[in-house]
């Protein structure tokens, strides 16, 4: 005889309710409710084919998913890969152990890597061109000698061996500068205390974004102090070589009691054979064309973004130098380096001028600072001879230094051409007087 399910609910329930009533124990209690677990489990293992009864109770669903398995803790490594079900199929489990963490990385000294290895991402569509970019500092005044100021592009022409060029590039913008300063220390010692005087007024006309180094020449070149921005460290160096003397005004002396060597009676030397001392005045050396050289090669290496100036104090006697003229002009015309000078001592009387034109043997030259000047676009020398116009003329020189138009053109390129290349500028207006260098040989990089 079969039971109903609620049958056994009934009965289970009121032979609970009694044994709450009398106090009686709940033993035996649980037997109906096992004996249908039992069932249940007896029936879930029959075959899909046959039909459950009607009247027996509900068994655990064989729909329902299993629970969810604990995976024991596995220590990182590779993930393992899923194995193929009967069907072919890839059984992927639904929680994925979490990824092993990345090995660490090895890095090499900048240079150590192998060449012949490509990194897509780095100069693999770099291409490089060289190119010949020519910039041209101009001044521009008017007959009075006035800086001429408010000019356009359009009031520039630029020719280029005999050619006309288009501007890429035109500024009135002041720069900064980087100047090498060039003091003469052989000159008489009155000229060389005069320019003592005037030091001050030297660090002054610099602008505090300016930078500046110190040489001095006579028979060597020295480099005094390096380029610096900082006016006391000018200002402490000048002040130190206020105590160097300038060379003795008066002829050599070359006999009596104060030439140089033993003591003479009637032209003999005292105790010894009556022979006719030769006395051969030391050589003199002004070496101005190796002081402009050293200081161009120094200043070649100063920022592209300033503009590079020799400023020269001496009286502009050039003597003994090993470099030539023709060689340091070249150095100054392929590094875009202009030479400006004030002319002291007797380089600034009007028949000394004269008369330095003209070359004699064992005096060298007195006109090499106007050909510097003029050659690297550098305006006129100053020649000045009281202090005051000596310090006006510090502040007029960096004045038109910093202000200059500048012109920048692309030349058509000559392969592996090193040739000499002429430029002129002109202003299409009347009456003014146009400063620039007068040509450039071009740079290595742009052949």
């Amino acid at each position: 005889m079969a039971l109903k399910r609620s049958d056994v609910r009934g009965t289970g329930a009121r032979k609970a309710l009694l044994a709450l009533a009398f106090g009686l124990p709940l033993v035996g209690l649980a037997g109906p409710a096992l004996w249908a677990q039992s069932a249940g489990q007896t029936q879930s293992q029959t075959p899909s084919s046959a039909q459950p009864a009607q009247d027996l109770p509900d068994a655990p669903s064989t729909v329902q998913p299993p629970p969810k398995p604990t995976f024991p803790d596995v220590p990182p490594g590779p993930a393992p890969r899923p194995e193929p079900a009967p069907n072919g199929t890839s059984q992927t489990p639904e929680e994925k152990p979490a990824p092993p963490p990345m090995p660490p990385i090895e890095t090499l000294p900048p240079g150590t890597g192998p060449r012949n290895q490509i990194n897509p991402g780095e100069d693999l569509y770099k291409i490089s061109v060289s190119t010949n970019f020519v910039q041209v500092p101009v001044m521009v005044k008017d007959s009075s000698g006035r800086r001429v100021d408010g000019l356009l592009p359009r009031d520039f022409t630029v020719l280029e061996n005999g050619k006309k060029q288009t501007l890429k590039f035109f500024s009135s913008d002041p720069l900064q500068l980087s100047v090498a300063i060039v003091l003469d220390i052989g000159m008489p010692d009155v000229v060389v205390q005069k320019v003592e005087q005037t030091y001050s007024a030297l660090v002054g006309a610099l602008s505090p974004y300016d930078e500046a180094a110190i040489y001095t020449y006579s028979s060597t070149v020295s480099q005094v102090t390096d380029f610096t921005r900082q006016p006391e460290k000018l200002t402490a160096t000048l002040n130190q070589l206020k105590d160097v003397r300038g060379r003795n005004d008066g002829p050599a002396v070359l006999s009596g009691p104060l030439a140089a060597g033993p003591p003479t009676v009637n032209g003999a030397p005292v105790g010894g054979p009556t022979i006719q001392p030769v006395n051969t005045p030391p050589r003199e050396a002004h070496v101005l064309n190796d002081a402009i050289l050293r200081a161009a090669l120094d200043l070649s290496k100063r920022e592209r973004t300033r503009r590079k100036v020799i400023f020269v104090i001496s009286d502009g006697r050039e003597l003994g130098s090993r470099a030539s003229y023709r060689d340091v002009l070249r150095v100054l015309q392929t590094r875009d380096i202009q030479v400006k000078a004030v002319v002291v001592g007797s380089g600034s009387l009007p028949v000394f001028r004269q008369v330095g034109k003209i070359h004699l043997p064992e005096q060298g030259y007195s006109d090499i600072l106007p050909r510097y000047s003029s050659a690297t676009g550098g305006g006129d020398v100053q020649h000045e001879l009281s202090r005051n116009a000596i310090e006006d003329a510090y502040t007029a020189i960096t004045s038109e230094a910093r202000n200059q138009y500048t012109l920048g053109y692309a030349p058509q390129a000559i392969t592996g051409s090193s040739a000499y290349r002429d430029i002129n500028v002109l202003v299409d207006h009347k009456g003014l007087k146009v400063y620039a260098k007068d040509g450039y040989y071009p740079t290595p990089s742009a052949r």
